[in-house]
């Protein structure tokens, strides 16, 4: 299989929102083209409070304005950190960075940068996401952008929202569409027998099965309902930990397909990969295919994505045909730090998968 990747993004190509800030992360971005055949991404910056001796958890105050402040978190209230994870003795946790969406436009190519937007074009609110914002897919519905997005707050932990936009820069809040903790939802680019349809992985805390990929239908894209467990993770295989969505289901003349990530132990390690399963046009809970078990279609093999703020972590969460009508362009956060493009045939990919 022919694969083409380039390293298009990482955090020294952005400034910091505030002067005490550094930028830790470019990562997951959705990505759609546009009528003059060039691809925007809207992507997820991750940035940091620089501060000495103090443990801080930045926080949104403002609706109108990015305007936040500090909540200095007790040492002595700390049961253990992870990453940038702070978890409490009383079952909580809080983070000590924060994420909004920045813009980049590239060529019609795709592999090209033409220009960065160093200000966020979306930002989570005092009242939304108070504790940042993550991983937006976009849809493109009828001339309508439809950007899903998980909000971290408070109240209402990690749950994700919906926004909509005709012009990917002023956004219409439509709130929480799945509640905590359900992440990864991509909505299809069109209506199923007259409703539409989305994927999402819910998650909760007790484990009788493993984080699968759901399916739920809606009337009106704010009410979601006849939720089923379509794909699973399996054993001994690339995706035996869990498995969740990455990019808006693109439409074939096969299928469905919906090119998702995985998650392995191997030691002490995760390592999340790629794959891609393909759906039945007219009944997208039947799988008509999907990559092995055996082996993932991408796994970590750059050094931006074996090493990282995360190490080992491919995760593909936008995707836009080639002007060629041939490729695939994959564009894939890089061990939550960078953003990659790679470029890979359709027809690869429907070769590569087994068929049931």
């Amino acid at each position: 299989m022919k694969l083409a990747g380039k390293l298009l993004l990482k955090p020294e190509d952005f400034q910091p929102s505030f002067p005490n800030w550094t930028v830790q992360g470019a990562l997951n971005p959705a990505a759609v083209r546009l009528e003059n055949k060039k691809i925007v991404l809207i992507a997820r910056i991750s940035e940091a409070v620089a501060k000495k001796d103090e443990i801080v958890c930045p926080v949104i105050i403002s609706e109108s304005h990015y305007h936040t402040s500090n909540q200095k978190i007790g040492k002595k209230d700390i049961l253990k950190r992870i990453g940038n994870g702070v978890f409490f003795k009383n079952g909580t946790c809080r983070l000590t960075n924060i994420s909004e969406f920045r813009k980049i436009l590239l060529d019609e190519t795709g592999m090209n940068i033409e220009r960065i937007e160093q200000k966020p074009v979306f930002t989570g609110t005092h009242d939304e996401g108070e504790y940042g914002i993550e991983d937006p897919r976009i849809t493109v519905f009828h001339r309508k952008y439809l950007m899903t997005y998980v909000a971290v707050s408070h109240n209402e932990g990690v749950s994700t929202c919906l926004a909509v936009s005709k012009n990917l820069h002023d956004w219409k809040r439509q709130g929480i569409i799945f509640r905590e903790q359900n992440k990864d939802v991509v909505i299809f680019p069109e209506k199923i027998n007259g409703k539409f349809v989305a994927l999402h992985r819910p998650e909760g805390s007790f484990h009788f099965s493993r984080p699968s990929v759901w399916i739920s239908y809606s009337p009106d894209l704010v009410y979601w309902g006849r939720e089923k467990s379509i794909v699973q993770p399996r054993d001994n295989s690339w995706e035996s930990e869990r498995i969740g969505s990455g990019t808006v289901p693109l439409k074939t003349k096969e299928g469905w397909l919906e090119i998702y990530h995985g998650v392995r132990k191997k030691g002490k390690r995760k390592i999340y990969s790629a794959g891609a399963f393909l759906l039945d046009l007219k009944n997208p809970e039947k799988i008509i295919a999907r990559t092995p078990a055996s082996k993932p279609l991408i796994e970590p093999e750059e050094e931006y994505e074996k090493h990282g703020f995360v190490s080992n972590v491919v995760f593909p969460s936008g995707a836009v045909p080639d002007l060629n009508g041939a490729d695939l362009l994959l564009y894939c956060g890089g061990g939550d730090r960078a953003i990659s493009v790679k470029k890979i045939g359709l027809k690869d990919i429907l070769n590569s998968m087994e068929y049931y």
